[in-house]
């Protein structure tokens, strides 16, 4: 053997040729095919052999035709059968490649006929050979005739032929991926490659998921479809497998920009279709800039199209019936794909980011005139938008969580928005930091510097902006000394700011710390309790800080406080409404607090007892020039002074605040609170006996804003007007229904609505006396009783006969009511004072007393009406009731 092949070596190096054909002649072909695999199993002269048989095998001779096939046919196998070295079997192949076009028509056909055979019988072993298979396809194609059956093809029909009937057949799922790499290099009409990418398709329930990836290079528009199909794999296998997937499909796009063009025109006609794996598809080919806005633009129209169909649907129940179950919710398909990102998806989170802020920057509430938003909370989100708006937050919450790499951008465009969008509402990026700070406090102590950045920008933020930021970073400055410290600084610099919103904002960070740098001892009542906790803050800030530590920081802070006691009435009014918070939160700073407001009181209260009005109202205004300012919103200074005075007297009551178990502590705030209620109680009686003139506002008075004196009158009814307000409830809740607190009330109220009228009067006159009556002082909770004591007696006969069912029987219990109701009306009548009453007559209005009467005569209408046979009953009940107030009196 070794003397054949040094024979043909030697042959084929020499000049001629005709001797080198003559000895391969000679050769049988067994023999010569022994020879081939002798060389090619040495791996050494195997590539000298090849060439030889190549130049001694002329093509167009038929015995050279016939060698060059019989050299084909035999080396294909061998490259197969996995005898031989990969570096030899690629030489070969490369070598067999070179001279494939010179193969003649039928050669051809034979060896594309062997290609198939070996694949329908499972011989494809390592796939070297296939590598030779795009040469012969593509040779064939340049045939112009070759032989079928009992006729003739073009090369591009048999070609086809060949590629149908390869599709048709039987393939080991061990030769897949060969294949399909292999076809990767082959020319293909549309529908050759319609049936590759079928017959590859239908191969992928055989295959093992982690082959699956490197099929989707190429024919990657027809895979997408195949993973939402997918049940019986483990998820977590199945979302790295779509990982892997995706990136080899991006790269395909990023090629074959047809290819991106044809994915998105497929998502648009069929939104229904979307899936996790879709959607992180999306994502990714947004990275790619040329798609980005059309990406978005689709998930614009797709999210809002599928939040409509969702309300529709909760709002019909025959939808509901004629819809299958688990109808597309584009919503929970999105919080999908941000949880199946934990799988090793790296190059779909920014995509996941990008969408969140697109989301929030899009469906967020818009600005409108004087401050308004067109959408509320995202909180609340009820409209298709609003929902929108929140899930961009919650993609970008659960990304945050999920994704240490985008946790720095995240914050970092939050904090962004917050800073530069001073002109557009950002209540809902406050929400959304306010929700990570709630729910990964520690991880976003990790970019503290962040935010410490954002607070130096807190002086020139709007108001409400400020709020929102400074309460939603709370938890954190219970953990985080340098972040408290960093915003004290930043607080104490804003107090002193030339620019009033600065101060303002100084003024609500040191009230939101006061609320929630509890001292210890402090009050935590149900009304008032904090919602800034986290399960993830292990650190307690009390066993942290020492009691005598704590406090000192919250004096230290109210100290600073009451310098905003000699600045603007706006800073000084955020003060006051502040401070009753603060009390209910921190309720042993009762008596610092009390004591500032106390002391501030006393500057315009006037002790002398017959000197009239009892409050200085020259103080409360400053001039400059010709302009009149309000210096001292007194009017909110008494109102927090007696909310917060009413809140510790009660609070004493009940015997809940641990400080007041100390006597010396007890005796020091009885003594402050019973001076303070000497004094309240002082200008609740002058004030009922001042007059309009005493203020100098009666009807004569000038309320044009055009002037110094009508601005001045202005500001003066409204301190007046306020204090009429405070003074109401202040003594509704201390007369406890008594007839002298009544009659008191009457009489503030007399004045308070003699005013009122004055005001509203001179603002229905001229063009320029453009008054309103300005926001009233009095509290939710007294306006429900008091209306709720006004007109229950009107409403009781209204009420029974309401809760009556249709066929007009009642339970013993409605008719205990309306027994229990006669007892109320008569009391009503028999308590009404006199100066109401009077009042009433003057007015030409029904009185309280006919009112009381007239509800009586509803009570037995409706008994008469309704329950006749229980009329003597009531009767009796009602004779019962009289008796008993006659003897009472």
């Amino acid at each position: 053997m070794k003397a054949e092949m040094e024979r043909i070596i030697s042959l084929s190096n020499g000049d001629s040729s005709g001797e080198l054909q003559k000895y391969l002649s000679s050769l049988s072909e067994s023999k010569l095919t022994t020879l081939i695999t002798s060389s090619a199993l040495k791996g050494k002269t195997i590539g000298t052999i090849i060439k030889a048989v190549f130049k001694g095998s002329p093509p167009g001779s038929s015995e050279g035709s016939k060698r060059r096939l019989l050299l084909y046919q035999h080396c294909i196998p061998l490259c197969e059968s996995g005898d031989l070295q990969s570096e030899v079997a690629a030489d070969i192949i490369g070598l067999l490649m070179l001279e494939t076009h010179t193969l003649v028509g039928p050669s051809l056909a034979k060896l594309a006929d062997l290609f198939i055979e070996e694949i329908k019988a499972g011989k494809i072993s390592n796939g070297k050979s296939l590598e030779l298979f795009p040469t012969v396809l593509m040779a064939i194609t340049a045939c112009e005739t070759l032989s079928y059956s009992k006729g003739e093809l073009s090369g591009e029909q048999y070609k086809k032929q060949l590629i149908n009937s390869l599709c048709a057949s039987r393939w080991d799922s061990q030769c897949v991926i060969q294949l399909t790499t292999m076809f990767r290099d082959v020319p293909l009409s549309l529908d050759e490659l319609r049936f590759v990418v079928e017959k590859v398709l239908r191969m992928f329930s055989k295959l093992d998921l982690q082959e699956i990836p490197p099929l989707t290079g190429t024919y990657c528009k027809q895979v997408l479809h195949t993973f939402t199909k997918v049940q019986s794999i483990p998820q977590d296998q199945l979302r790295h497998v779509e990982g892997t997937v995706i990136l080899h499909t991006v790269f395909a796009v990023r090629l074959n920009h047809e290819l991106g063009r044809e994915f998105l025109k497929s998502i648009k006609a069929s939104y229904g279709d979307l899936c996790p794996f879709s959607v992180a598809l999306l994502l990714s080919v947004a990275q790619i800039q040329r798609y980005e806005e059309q990406v978005f633009e689709l998930f614009k129209r797709a999210i809002l199209k599928s939040l409509k169909d969702v309300q529709l649907l909760q709002g019909s129940k025959f939808l509901q019936d004629l819809l299958p179950r688990g109808h597309c919710n584009i919503t929970e398909i999105i919080l999908d794909t941000v949880k199946s990102s934990v799988f090793a998806w790296d190059h779909v989170t920014q995509g996941l980011v990008q969408l969140g802020f697109f989301l929030m920057d899009t469906f967020g509430p818009k600005p409108r005139p004087f401050g308004k938003t067109t959408e509320g909370s995202a909180a609340v989100a009820r409209t298709p938008s609003q929902l929108a708006c929140k899930l961009g937050g919650q993609v970008l919450l659960q990304g945050f969580k999920m994704h240490e790499a985008i946790r720095g951008e995240i914050l970092e465009q939050v904090l962004n928005r917050l800073v530069t969008k001073t002109a557009s509402p950002v209540n809902h990026f406050i929400d959304l930091f306010s929700d990570i700070v709630t729910s990964a406090p520690m991880m976003l102590l990790e970019s503290s510097s962040k935010v410490t950045e954002t607070f130096d920008h807190l002086s020139y933020l709007p108001l409400p902006t400020v709020q929102g930021l400074l309460k939603a970073v709370q938890p954190l400055l219970k953990v985080s000394m340098s972040m408290k410290d960093a915003l004290i600084l930043v607080l104490r610099k804003a107090m002193f700011s030339s620019q009033l919103d600065g101060r303002k904002s100084a003024v609500t960070g040191f009230l939101l710390l006061l609320k929630n740098f509890k001292v210890l001892g402090s009050l935590a009542s149900s009304q008032c309790s904090q919602t800034i906790s986290s399960s993830q803050i292990q650190v307690d800030v009390h066993s942290r800080y020492n009691a005598a530590a704590n406090e000192a920081f919250c004096l230290e802070i109210l100290s600073s406080l009451r310098r905003c006691l000699g600045q603007q009435a706006d800073v000084r009014l955020m003060l006051y409404e502040g401070f009753y918070d603060v009390l209910r939160r921190n309720s042993q700073l009762a008596s610092s607090i009390m004591q500032t407001l106390f002391s501030q009181l006393r500057r315009y209260y006037e002790p002398e007892q017959d000197l009239l009005p009892p409050l200085k109202l020259q103080p409360c205004i400053t001039a400059s020039g010709e302009q009149i300012h309000l210096q001292e919103p007194l009017a909110h200074l008494v109102s927090s002074t007696v909310h917060c005075l009413l809140w510790l007297t009660n609070m004493r009551r009940s015997a809940k605040i641990s400080a007041y178990d100390d006597d010396d502590n007890e005796d020091e705030d009885e003594g402050y609170q019973s001076e303070l209620q000497v004094i309240l109680e002082s200008i609740t009686k002058r004030m009922i006996k001042s007059e309009m003139e005493d203020f100098e506002l009666d009807k004569s008075a000038e309320f044009s804003t055009v002037s110094s004196v009508g601005v001045k009158n202005n500001i003066y009814a409204v301190l007046v007007i306020g204090l009429y307000e405070v003074l109401l409830e202040y003594n509704f809740v201390k007369g406890n229904y008594s007839k002298s607190a009544f009659e008191e009330l009457v009489e503030l109220f007399n004045r308070y609505y003699k005013l009122c009228e004055i005001l509203r009067e001179k603002s229905g006159k001229g063009r320029q006396a453009s008054n309103k009556i300005p926001r009233s002082l009095l509290s939710m909770g007294f306006i429900s009783t008091l209306v709720t004591a006004l007109f229950q007696a009107n409403s009781l006969a209204l009420t029974v006969l309401l809760t009556d069912g249709p066929d007009g029987q009642s339970s013993d219990s409605t008719f205990r009511f309306l027994c229990e109701m006669t007892s109320v009306l008569m009391w009503r009548y028999t308590n009404v004072p006199s100066a109401t009453e009077d009042a009433g007559k003057k007015e030409k209005r029904s009185s309280l007393s006919q009112l009381s009467l007239e509800g009586l005569l509803g009570v037995f209408n409706a008994c008469q009406q309704r329950y006749p046979d229980k009329m003597t009953k009531l009767l009796s009940s009602f004779g019962s009731t009289c008796r008993n107030k006659t003897h009472s009196r």
